[in-house]
């Protein structure tokens, strides 16, 4: 099996090394190339074309911070998904990144571990963030997020999955659709609820006693 690609954005050369001889060493992944800043990053997508599974961002970064960079990936390259890797832990910065559209937030000082199992499920489910960072995207979210749309059973059915550890091919398997519908569904319930993620697909589900936990 192909290992899932990663780009790793750092402006501290040291540890961007660091960071891709760890990830190098999981099984399931490795490192495309590093780049220094976020323009950087969109320079390269730019060029050549040659997109990674996932960019591990840093946040505080010249020219074009982490932030920036991610809102332009979102808008640009939605298959692309964004984890934030980062020595910011303040809420408000957490959530900026979340709303630019990263699927996932990580300190730089984690264990390697936990690294390697966020990158994973990333892959498998499209989004990774740890207890911390739901409840604060939980608290966070009144106003944000759409209340008084009209869902129908089928797209109910979909949330209700998209809030389990199932991947969306295996939704479509369970809803006995294809996963060309199922994008479908996706991609309309973004638009529909104003979120721009399957996190904010979670939220959603859970405010509106969709989904409970």
């Amino acid at each position: 099996m192909s290992k899932f690609s990663v780009v790793i954005v750092d402006d501290h050369t040291l540890l961007s090394q660091a960071i891709q001889t760890m990830v190098n060493t999981f099984e399931d992944f490795t490192v495309m190339y590093t780049c220094k800043n976020g323009q950087e990053l969109v320079d390269r997508f730019s060029e050549n074309g040659n997109k990674p599974n996932i960019v591990l961002m840093d946040i505080n970064m010249p020219v074009m911070n982490g932030i920036e960079a991610t809102a332009w990936i979102s808008e640009n390259c939605p298959s692309v998904n964004v984890m934030a890797l980062s020595i910011e832990d303040d809420d408000k910065t957490v959530l900026k990144m979340i709303k630019a559209g990263a699927v996932g937030y990580l300190l730089k000082d984690t264990e390697k571990s936990v690294l390697e199992k966020a990158l994973r499920e990333i892959v498998e489910n499209g989004f990774y963030h740890t207890k911390n960072v739901t409840n604060l995207l939980m608290k966070s979210v009144s106003g944000v997020i759409k209340d008084d749309v009209v869902l129908k059973p089928r797209e109910i059915e979909f949330l209700r999955h998209a809030c389990t550890e199932l991947t969306y091919k295996e939704v479509a398997d369970r809803m006995c659709l294809s996963p060309k519908t199922i994008d479908g569904y996706r991609e309309a319930l973004f638009a529909k609820l104003n979120v721009r993620n399957r996190v904010g697909l979670v939220i959603y589900a859970v405010r509106n006693k969709i989904y409970t936990v």
